[in-house]
């Protein structure tokens, strides 16, 4: 909610304002490139937030070599599977291959008895593969098991001899990432329809206004005579498709080597099961909902020489 003295913060980079189609944004993997060879994104669970003590470790910084307080945000990572392998070919799907038949992929996609062969497939320029998670070993009320396609660094056959390895086995975060710089794609928390006053952060009105106080004064000028897309009116806030660049890897662990669960259980969550990852800062979306780790398409250098030694979590 703003006041009176409230500026207009709808920015205009984010048009348009739109419900996102599904909950886990797909990715463009053509500029998205990796050291090596491996996948490049992951999918995780939102588990919250929580204030880690570190080590800073930072070169020329007030704080070297002492302990700070840092905003965190904990990501629960269940390992991942293979289930089809895509051929590209001049940027389109040449052939979908299906290399796993598990019972829980019933519930998402028509499970087919026989499985396909990666040898007969030739004339491709481009290899990307289907994974899909294990949300029941998480603490997410979800029966359906979420599919994404992501991108495999390296070349052609670097990366047809890493698909073949990884067949039938399970993807853990660790393999992925492991420190370093991480983006997140995300949907942002929903609010339905609302306000221009809510949606874009409008100043409310006058008492003795017209027309009402929680609008703006003016839609449009008389000539053009239209109402242009940039002026502020009520629609979709929220759930919209998010990007946050450059988060920095804390830490990444185990539960069976290393239990963060508070006594409890994390607030509206519950308890941590599988692998986790812990990112500096926030990222967007409510907890429990899926969001999509991916290797940083333009690394800071200033942010990747940050390097903090996790004491206590809090």
């Amino acid at each position: 909610m703003t006041d009176n003295n409230g500026i207009r913060s709808g920015s205009l980079q984010f048009y348009p304002r739109v419900r996102a189609k599904k909950v886990i944004p797909s990715v463009n993997w053509k500029p998205v490139s990796k050291e090596g060879i491996g996948i490049m994104g992951f999918i995780g669970y939102k588990v919250g937030m929580i204030s880690v003590w570190a080590k800073d470790n930072t070169e020329s910084s007030l704080t070297k070599n002492k302990a700070i307080a840092i905003p965190a945000t904990i990501v629960e990572c269940p390992s991942m599977k293979i289930y089809s392998v895509r051929f590209y070919k001049n940027g389109k799907v040449m052939k979908d291959v299906v290399i796993s038949n598990d019972k829980d992929l019933k519930k998402s996609v028509k499970v087919s008895k026989k499985l396909g062969n990666l040898e007969n497939v030739e004339g491709y320029d481009d290899i990307r593969i289907i994974l899909y998670s294990s949300v029941k070993k998480t603490s997410v009320d979800k029966n359906k098991t979420d599919l994404i396609e992501v991108g495999v660094s390296g070349s052609i056959e670097e990366k047809l001899n890493f698909i073949k390895e990884k067949i039938g086995k399970e993807i853990s975060i660790g393999e992925v990432f492991s420190e370093g710089l991480v983006d997140i794609r995300a949907v942002t928390k929903g609010y339905g329809t609302q306000g221009p006053m809510k949606r874009f952060g409008i100043a409310l009105k006058s008492q003795k206004s017209e027309k009402g106080r929680r609008r703006p004064g003016s839609l449009a000028p008389w000539h053009p005579s239209r109402v242009t897309f940039r002026a502020p009116q009520a629609g979709q806030t929220g759930y919209h498709n998010r990007i946050t660049y450059n988060n920095l890897i804390l830490s990444v662990g185990k539960i069976s080597e290393k239990d963060i669960n508070k006594k409890s259980g994390f607030d509206h969550y519950g308890v941590i099961k599988t692998d986790y990852l812990i990112l500096k800062g926030s990222i967007p979306g409510p907890k429990k909902r899926g969001l999509m780790i991916t290797t940083a398409i333009r690394p800071t250098r200033y942010v990747a020489k940050k390097k903090f030694e996790v004491i206590e979590l809090r």
